[in-house]
C-alpha cells in the first residue's frame, strides 16, 4: 500500500481517489473547493490539505486530475504548488488531458527537483471512473511507470506505457480524434435512418455486431435517438481536447481535416446552448439543420 495524494475532486477525480482509499492506500486529497475535500474525507476517510503543497507533503506518489493546462500549472507550480511539497525521489502522475507543451514544461520543472513525472490521461468518462474501469495511457521512464502501475490499477481496467514523457498525451489525442469521427458518422447514420422511416433501434441491433460497431454505437444510440444529451462528456471539454489535437497535428505535420471540421460542428452545438451536452449531441446539430 502507498502513501498518495490526489489533487482535484471533480467528476473524475472524486471517484478515482475513492477507489485508491478502498484499496487500502493512505490518501490525502486537495480540491479548490475545500467543502468537497471535506465531503470526500467524510465518505472515504483519509485527510485533506488546504493547498496542493500540504496535500503532497510526505507522500510517495501525487496524482492530479484537473481541468486544463492552467489548472495543472496552478496545482504543480509556485510557493503552494505540489512540487514545493514533494521530496526528491517521489513521483507525480498527471491524469489530466493537457497539451504536449505543458507536459514537457512540468516534467522539466519536476526533474529539476528530482521528482519523477508520468503523464497518464484516461479514457472511459465519469462512468469509467465511478466503476473503476478506466483505460490509462502513460508516458514516462519505464521505472517510473512501474512504480505507478500497481496503484493506478485501483481504478483502471487497462493501463499501458506508450513511451517516454508525453507519449500518454499523444495517445489520448488519437483517442479523441477517433471518438469525434465515430460520433459524427453515427449521428449522420441515425439521422438518415430516421428520415428514411427506419426503426433506429432495429438498425443498430443489426449493424452493431458488424464492422460498424463501436463503444459509442452501443452506449450512446438510445439517448441519441431520444434526443437526450444531459449526461456524459461535455462538448466544452471535447473542444478543449480537440484544440490540443489540432495544435499537435500542426506541429507534427499531421493533417487532421475531418477533426478540424468536426470541431467546428461542436462549435455550432455550443452556439445552440449545448456546451454541457454529451459529445453525442452532434446529432442535435443535424436535427436543427434538417428542420
Amino acid at each position: 500500500m502507498a502513501r498518495v495524494a490526489f489533487l482535484g475532486l471533480g467528476v473524475m477525480g472524486y471517484p478515482m481517489a475513492g477507489h485508491l482509499a478502498a484499496k487500502g492506500h493512505d490518501v490525502t486529497v486537495f480540491n479548490r473547493t475545500e467543502a468537497k475535500a471535506k465531503a470526500w474525507c467524510d465518505a472515504h476517510g483519509g485527510t485533506h490539505g488546504d493547498t496542493p503543497k500540504t496535500a503532497a507533503k510526505g507522500n510517495e506518489i501525487v496524482f492530479a486530475c484537473v481541468g486544463n493546462d492552467d489548472d495543472l500549472r496552478s496545482v504543480c507550480l509556485g510557493e503552494h504548488g505540489a512540487f514545493a511539497g514533494m521530496e526528491a525521489g517521489t513521483l507525480f502522475v498527471d491524469h489530466t488531458t493537457v497539451s504536449a507543451q505543458v507536459t514537457k514544461e512540468l516534467a522539466e520543472a519536476a526533474a529539476e527537483r528530482g521528482i519523477a513525472y508520468v503523464d497518464a490521461p484516461v479514457s472511459g468518462g465519469q462512468a469509467g471512473a465511478e466503476n473503476g474501469q478506466l483505460v490509462v495511457m502513460c508516458g514516462g521512464a519505464q521505472a517510473d511507470y512501474d512504480r505507478a502501475e500497481g496503484v493506478i490499477a485501483a481504478y483502471a481496467k487497462a493501463c499501458r506505457r506508450m513511451g517516454e514523457v508525453g507519449a500518454g498525451q499523444l495517445t489520448k489525442m488519437v483517442n479523441q480524434i477517433c471518438i469525434a469521427g465515430l460520433l459524427q458518422g453515427l449521428s449522420e447514420g441515425l439521422t438518415l435512418a430516421e428520415k428514411a422511416g427506419l426503426d433506429g433501434e432495429a438498425v443498430i441491433d443489426v449493424i452493431q455486431g458488424g464492422a460498424a460497431g463501436s463503444w459509442q454505437m452501443v452506449n450512446r444510440h438510445k439517448t441519441m435517438l431520444a434526443g437526450e444529451y444531459e449526461h456524459g462528456f461535455a462538448v466544452d471539454w471535447m473542444r478543449k481536447d480537440l484544440a490540443i489535437c489540432l495544435a499537435a497535428g500542426e506541429d507534427l505535420g499531421a493533417p487532421l481535416p475531418a477533426t478540424a471540421l468536426i470541431d467546428q460542428f461542436y462549435k455550432d452545438v455550443q452556439a445552440m446552448g449545448g456546451g454541457r451536452w454529451d459529445t453525442s449531441s452532434l446529432m442535435a446539430r443535424l436535427g436543427k439543420l434538417a428542420g
